[in-house]
């Protein structure tokens, strides 16, 4: 541990400490006190420039850290199918084979009906169906806390990536405009083996 130095006040008090003692052996000599360490000069701290009223602040460019749209999401997923069939699937020129209207039902009415769904479909050899789920209801008032609409829709998405769905199913995308646009999604399935 280092001995920090002593300041010129402290040198100072220490010194008339001194003088108004006697020392008890005069013979020896008075050791000399270390100098205090200068100060280092600080440069002064700049002024903000001055803000007048009416005046705008600068702008800056703010990032956020929000968790991505649901569409963006199943856009930005990674393939794991043939690419000239899922360009037909995603425009529409693939009819589903299979399909289940989810909308109206409750999450306890909705999932295990999907869950015998999906696995009824795969069992059949069914490779392409169609999950509607719609678009969600529209609430007269948000409140301050915004509220993402349409619970069906944000919940099979996930339900599908989750075992024992995950399994078998391949590909998860939005549906054509025709077959639903954003209230439903094609699932593609794998082969039955």
């Amino acid at each position: 541990m280092s001995r920090r130095k002593l300041t010129e006040e402290e040198i100072e008090l220490w010194r008339k400490v001194t003088d108004t003692t006697a020392r008890m052996h005069p013979k020896s000599k008075a050791a000399e006190l270390p100098k205090p360490k200068p100060r280092p000069h600080k440069a002064p701290k700049p002024r903000l420039q001055d803000f007048s009223v009416g005046q705008s602040a600068p702008h800056t460019q703010i990032g956020h850290n929000l968790r991505p749209g649901l569409s963006e999401q199943l856009h930005n997923a990674p393939l794991r199918m043939d690419k000239k069939t899922n360009t037909r699937m995603k425009r529409g020129k693939l009819a589903p084979e299979d399909r289940i209207d989810l909308h109206g039902m409750t999450l306890d009415r909705a999932h295990p009906a999907l869950l015998r769904f999906i696995l009824r479909a795969h069992a059949q050899g069914a490779r392409l169906v169609l999950v509607i789920t719609g678009k969600g209801k529209t609430k007269e008032d948000d409140g301050p806390i915004p509220v993402r609409r349409g619970v069906l829709k944000h919940n099979v998405p996930q339900w599908l990536s989750m075992p024992p769905l995950n399994a078998v199913v391949l590909q998860v995308t939005q549906a054509h405009v025709s077959h639903g646009g954003t209230g439903a999604y094609y699932v593609y399935l794998r082969r039955h083996r």
